[in-house]
């Protein structure tokens, strides 16, 4: 028969080996907390990118791509959201173990059950009436600042830890990806000034919006002591920056003419800005890229 003492050696032995404490688990690396600011700062985007391309089908502009568009956006955004909480090996997602990001996440993907509801609902009847339209409007910007929520505790995460050699790169990453975000955001106000919603105050955000996205993209350029952006020097970050800043020339006298109302904006200009802001957004994007290669150094 086994001593008491030895008993009491395999128990404590179960213990400490089932259950390890959060804290005792290893951090991401710095490869990793790149990735992961990277696609959480992406789930931003998404909430925009959803909301952009139900009021397109309401619209009536290219209905049934938008539709398949719409379906595949929902899906990576579910997918990663569920990723970023529990790992995803096809993401390169680790696991979060930070209680306070956990908690944060599942906020998020309790406001996500609601929104997900409208957007399947449009889904699977293929249009979109103007109740949808309304709660989209409403909803999606909660969405969209509970997930900023996420990234901004990630990126505090990563400057303490995988990115403490560079904590400003943290920041870099973030705002690079708000970026895209921002791409979408401004589409999704034009849109809703073209459908008639709520229009002054669309056009409102949609000139915030213009204006952060514009020195945003100076401040990761050259600098921006208020958005704590020290700037690039990367030669070759810096080149992807000056043909996203090409792209938003041509973009932004396009986007503003959202500020002139819902009768200036013609189906022309409809199309227009379906076709640009996915190239504005796609060179963004390696940008963003590039800078979580940075990470990985």
């Amino acid at each position: 028969m086994k001593s008491y003492s030895t008993i009491l050696a395999v128990v404590f032995l179960v213990f400490t080996t089932v259950f390890v404490p959060a804290s005792a688990l290893s951090a991401p690396t710095a490869a990793e907390y790149g990735t992961v600011l990277n696609l959480s700062g992406k789930q931003r985007m998404l909430t925009q990118k959803m909301s952009k391309e139900i009021l397109l089908v309401a619209l009536e502009v290219d209905s049934a791509a938008n539709l398949d568009n719409l379906k595949k956006t929902a899906a990576l955004f579910d997918k990663t959201l569920k990723g970023l909480k529990a790992g995803d090996a096809d993401l390169k997602l680790p696991p979060t173990t930070n209680g306070r990001i956990v908690r944060q996440l599942d906020k998020t993907a309790a406001i996500w059950v609601d929104f997900n509801q409208v957007v399947q609902q449009v889904i699977s009847s293929g249009k979109v009436t103007p109740e949808n339209v309304a709660v989209v409007a409403e909803k999606n910007l909660p969405l969209l600042k509970s997930m900023n929520r996420c990234v901004k505790l990630y990126e505090k995460d990563a400057s303490k830890s995988g990115l403490k050699s560079d904590p400003g790169l943290a920041v870099t990453i973030n705002l690079a990806g708000k970026q895209r975000m921002l791409t979408q955001k401004m589409s999704k106000e034009f849109y809703l000034v073209a459908y008639g919603h709520a229009v002054e105050d669309n056009q409102l955000n949609l000139q915030e919006t213009t204006t952060l996205f514009e020195r945003t993209l100076k401040g990761l350029l050259d600098g921006d002591a208020t958005l704590d952006l020290p700037g690039t020097k990367n030669e070759a970050i810096r080149v992807q920056l000056k043909v996203v800043e090409g792209l938003w020339g041509t973009f932004k006298p396009q986007i503003l003419t959202g500020l002139k109302g819902k009768d200036a904006i013609g189906g022309a200009q409809l199309k227009e800005i379906a076709s640009t802001n996915l190239p504005l957004l796609k060179q963004m994007n390696k940008a963003v890229g590039m800078y979580e290669k940075e990470a990985a150094k």
